[in-house]
């Protein structure tokens, strides 16, 4: 539906079926975590479908927003290349999404989402704009690290640091 929205220029109920998807995948996690609800098939489902959330995302600020791609080409090929290299890494690696659900990327897709429903509703703001891309670039740099150091696919580990913290009491 997004991109049929943005494919046909419809930019106001884009913009608000976008804030209302952001917002339920937010929630969705949360509720599963708290009820208990979570597995791997499920982790795998939510790396899915963020994956699929981030493109319609994209393709609406490529489609309402070129002015801003084109000023800061380099910032979002950097970010949208760690990305797809993680993806394709992850593939490469496992057979399938890293689904690690760290922490670090969480914080950089609130970031994300964040800016992008700014630069929507409020137009381009630069601080918001460079803290979502730092906080994408630590995040994907830490997956990175973890299909370095996981031989095995294991969803939701959180973070380096609980994956070291796990691998020393297990040694």
């Amino acid at each position: 539906m997004l991109v049929a929205l943005a494919y046909t220029g419809r930019v106001e109920p884009y913009q608000w079926l976008l804030l209302a998807a952001l917002l339920s995948d937010i929630l969705d996690g949360l509720i599963a975590r708290s009820l208990g609800l979570t597995s791997p098939l499920g982790a795998l489902l939510d790396s899915l479908a963020d994956s699929l959330l981030m493109v319609a995302a994209g393709y609406g600020v490529w489609v309402f927003h070129q002015a801003f791609l084109h000023e800061h080409a380099l910032a979002v090929t950097l970010v949208l290349g760690l990305w797809l290299a993680e993806l394709l890494a992850s593939l490469w690696r496992y057979g399938k999404l890293s689904s690690f659900h760290l922490y670090s990327v969480r914080v950089g897709a609130y970031a994300l989402g964040i800016f992008i429903m700014v630069l929507f509703i409020w137009g381009f703001n630069p601080w918001v704009f460079q803290a979502a891309a730092v906080t994408n670039v630590l995040g994907y740099l830490e997956e990175f690290a973890l299909l370095w150091l996981l031989p095995e696919w294991t969803p939701n580990v959180r973070g380096i640091y609980w994956v070291l913290r796990r691998q020393r009491q297990s040694a």
